[in-house]
């Protein structure tokens, strides 16, 4: 059973609560807990691991672990694993392992969250096993299962064994919204929250159909959050889903912004990527914590979908021979990886318009800090501390303090 029961302390330390009253903002109400307006974004591979979920977590926050191929950060699942060839056995045996870290990277968090806060797993509905890590970390006690990369219209079906775990999906506008609840209606569930990503403003992969739909008005928070709340209203649910803004978030005064227009919380990822607690090399820390805005490039990903990352020499240079790549696609391009990897890709599949690049090498290489062949995804926007790296403690309460209460504090 999931372990987000009343608890018998408060689920936010006493200075996080201090930082909050301080801030002005409300708290977010989820699975039965009052928590800090904060929600760390899931990031793989193996960027949001138990370090930095555990972290936010022990603060009063949602940390968020991210579900793939989380075996990079075991040595004694890679050296099983690591050498394996494609085939039906090799699948079996790195599909057991990724699951294992993933019971075992819960277990960590949780004992460094200390019961504190809320621990969240993100499964991207687009990889191949989808259904078996939601299943694994439900068994495992997560609080909370969140679904981006995709319409979870099954969620409430491979959850149904654990009605206390928070489900939570990722979508970006609000026709969405109307369609997710009004299909997990029929199935006598609702969500526990609703993230709302804003693509022009996310990293990684992103709510858009393609590229040129980025800037689509329907996206703004000013649009999408007033217009989900009507509908939440008007199906008579408006209090028991919270909305959770995602995208360019990095200020007090930014979430107090998509508070007022009618979230509970917002969530931000790269901002937390770049901490001492991070679970990424520190190499990959510096390229994000050191990347302007003209150093981000959307692009389609491999999963058919835009995406933004910075632009490294590996990005840069696949981009120059992404349409003579794309122009020449087989039917299907035999693959060497033998994992969870996604359902449909556009290497492995030859689906023309689709990336031509092998994503888990990419995001591999950018989890080990290889600037020259990683692929790192980041959002929008400046960080809270430039090109610092501060610890999880610092961006928290930075989060939660005005730009007037900072100027007030002597240099």
């Amino acid at each position: 059973m999931a372990m987000n029961a009343t608890l018998p302390f408060p689920p936010v330390p006493a200075d996080s609560l201090s930082w909050l009253a301080r801030s002005g903002l409300q708290p977010l109400n989820l699975a039965g807990r009052s928590l800090l307006p904060i929600v760390q974004g899931g990031m793989g591979i193996g960027v949001s691991a138990h370090r930095l979920a555990g972290s936010v977590a022990a603060l009063g926050g949602v940390g968020t672990l991210s579900s793939v191929d989380l075996r990079r950060h075991h040595p004694d699942l890679m050296e099983q694993t690591g050498h394996l060839d494609a085939g039906g056995e090799a699948k079996v045996a790195i599909d057991a392992a990724n699951l294992e870290a993933l019971r075992r990277e819960i277990r960590a968090a949780r004992e460094l969250s200390r019961g504190m806060g809320l621990l969240a797993i993100n499964v991207m509905r687009a990889v191949s096993e989808y259904a078996h890590s939601v299943v694994a970390a439900l068994e495992a006690g997560i609080d909370a299962v969140v679904v981006g990369a995709g319409l979870p219209l099954d969620l409430p079906d491979l959850a149904q064994d654990h009605p206390k775990t928070a489900l939570i999906p990722i979508l970006s506008d609000a026709r969405g919204v109307q369609l997710l609840v009004k299909k997990w209606e029929r199935k006598k569930r609702l969500p526990d929250a609703i993230v709302i990503e804003h693509p022009r403003l996310a990293g990684g992969h992103l709510g858009a159909a393609k590229i040129a739909d980025l800037n689509d008005p329907r996206f703004d928070f000013e649009n999408v959050l007033p217009q989900s709340r009507e509908f939440l209203k008007s199906a008579g649910i408006e209090q028991e889903i919270p909305l959770i803004a995602a995208g360019g978030i990095r200020s007090c005064e930014d979430i107090a912004r998509v508070q007022a227009l009618g979230a509970a919380g917002a969530q931000l990822g790269t901002p937390f990527a770049v901490t001492t607690e991070g679970d990424a090399h520190p190499e990959f820390k510096r390229v994000l914590a050191e990347a302007g805005p003209e150093d981000l490039v959307e692009f389609t990903s491999v999963a058919g979908l835009p995406a933004r990352a910075v632009a490294t020499p590996w990005l840069r240079a696949y981009l120059k021979i992404e349409s003579k790549l794309q122009a020449v696609v087989h039917h299907k391009t035999r693959c060497t990886k033998s994992f969870d990897c996604l359902a449909q890709c556009g290497l492995r599949d030859g689906l023309p318009g689709w990336g031509q690049f092998c994503i888990d090498n990419q995001l591999a290489a950018a989890l080990r800090g290889d600037v020259k062949k990683g692929l790192f995804f980041s959002g929008v926007g400046a960080l809270p501390f430039g090109a610092q790296i501060r610890s999880v403690r610092e961006l928290m309460e930075r989060l939660l303090t005005r730009q007037e209460q900072l100027a007030a504090v002597p240099a």
